[in-house]
Formats: structure tokens, sequence, C-alpha cells
């Protein structure tokens, strides 16, 4: 297969979490580019509406649904819809995710329960669901975004669920790569270092101190601009990782070299 053909997508069909924004429209736009058609699952269903909107100009197809990773009967809903019209699913790539900054010693039960609930426990359950059709095909590409956190400890910030979760989905990764390989189901998961997101900027904006913080433990000194992700994104969904399942793409400059 001439190289060109192996990072191309044309005519399979992929579902992108948390696609309504951030590294979730990046990735969402990298493989509509590859020539996918995209279905963006997003909180916000007008973001999900206006990023699908931009993405038929491509000449694909593309819709927007809006989905609370946390509730399988809305997974179900969004996965039936997909397989009712494509007839399968090719590529998952589970984006939705959230964060905070609360010391573990004064952390509320709840906010622990909800990181874990939307990071890790919503990660599962999409896997879950669209894994359960990739598996009628034999065939499929999963893609989780997790963390370099997942990794490593953060500083100067504290977020243990966080880190928590994020290293809970590295090892779901692999957990589930093992378990489905047998039906040519690969499951990978990059994990992203500082990246450029606008809820990033926002912070920033709050806190400057943070930027020269985390940069200065960056080998590039710079944070990530949220479209250096397509291209992991694309390589990971195409047949240019064939031979690729349970392994962690990490781009994060880096920091995680000291």
């Amino acid at each position: 297969m001439h190289t060109q053909q192996l990072f191309s997508l044309k005519n399979e069909v992929a579902i992108v979490t948390g696609g309504g924004q951030g590294l979730g429209e990046q990735m969402a736009t990298g493989l509509a580019e590859a020539g996918a058609h995209v279905i963006i699952a997003d909180m916000n269903l007008a973001n999900a509406e206006k990023v699908a909107s931009n993405l038929r100009s491509l000449g694909i197809e593309s819709f927007g649904f809006q989905v609370d990773v946390t509730k399988k009967e809305m997974i179900d809903i969004m996965v039936r819809a997909v397989i009712d019209r494509f007839g399968k699913i090719d590529v998952l790539v589970t984006s939705a995710g959230i964060g905070q900054w609360v010391p573990a010693e004064d952390m509320p039960e709840d906010d622990w329960k909800r990181v874990i609930d939307v990071n890790l426990n919503g990660t599962f359950l999409c896997c879950q669901v669209v894994g359960r059709e990739m598996i009628k095909k034999e065939k499929g590409s999963i893609i989780t975004i997790s963390s370099m956190s997942g990794m490593v400890a953060n500083t100067p910030q504290t977020q243990s669920h966080y880190n928590a979760s994020k290293g809970g989905v590295i090892m779901l990764v692999k957990s589930l790569a093992s378990e489905w390989a047998p039906y040519h189901i690969r499951v990978n998961t990059i994990a992203p270092g500082y990246m450029e997101t606008q809820l990033v900027t926002d912070l920033l904006k709050r806190l400057p101190e943070y930027a020269e913080a985390w940069s200065k433990l960056v080998p590039f000194k710079r944070f990530g601009q949220p479209e250096e992700i397509k291209g992991p994104c694309v390589f990971l969904a195409s047949n240019a990782s064939s031979y690729i399942t349970g392994s962690v793409l990490v781009m994060d400059g880096g920091y995680t070299i000291w």
C-alpha cells in the first residue's frame, strides 16, 4: 500500500466525544480532512453542531449529538443512530474530560467522584458500547485521550483525582487492547502535555506565573498547539499504525523526559 493510502480514512466512520471544542475539535477536523465521516458527541449540542457544520464543508458527512458520557443510555442512542445511518463504526476517539485543582486533603468526595466518573468511567462506557459494534465487524481503532498526568504528578498544581483518572485510562487501554486483539480492534491512547487550548489560555490570564513554571520544564520551552494533535490522531486511526495497539503516544514536548 502506498504511504499516502496508509493515512487515508476515506469513507471510514468516526465518533469523537468532546468534539465540540479544544483538542476534540482538532482531532475531529483531522479525521475529516483524512476522509472520514465524523460524528461529534458533546455535552454542548450547539458547539457539536457548529463543528459538524464546518466539517461538512470538507465534503464528508458529519452531525452533532448531545451526549453525557457518564450516561450509558445517551451513548447507546448515539451509537444506534450511527449504526442505522452508516452500518459501522471504524474509529472512536474519547476526548471528553474535565479537570480541577484541589488539594487532596481538602477534596470533597463529590469532586473526586465527578472527575473519575467523566474521565475514566465515561471513557470505559464509550469504549464498551462502541467496542461491541466493532467486535461484530472484527475491525476498529479506539483512541482514548489520557495525559502525561497519568504518568507523572504535575507541579505546582494539586490534582490527584485528575492524575488518577488519567492513569486509569492508560491501564484501561492496555487491558482493552489485550482483550480485543482477537477481533482486530486496536486500542491506543494519546497522552498530551500542556496544550495551548482556549481553556488553558484563559487560565493563564488569571495565573500567569503558571506559564513560566510549566514551560521551563518543557524541553521545547513552549506549549503544544491544539492542531498538533491532528497528526497523532490520524496516525492511530489509520492503517499507518496497523501493528500498534496498547500503546501510549506521549506528546508533551519532552516534559516527561526529566
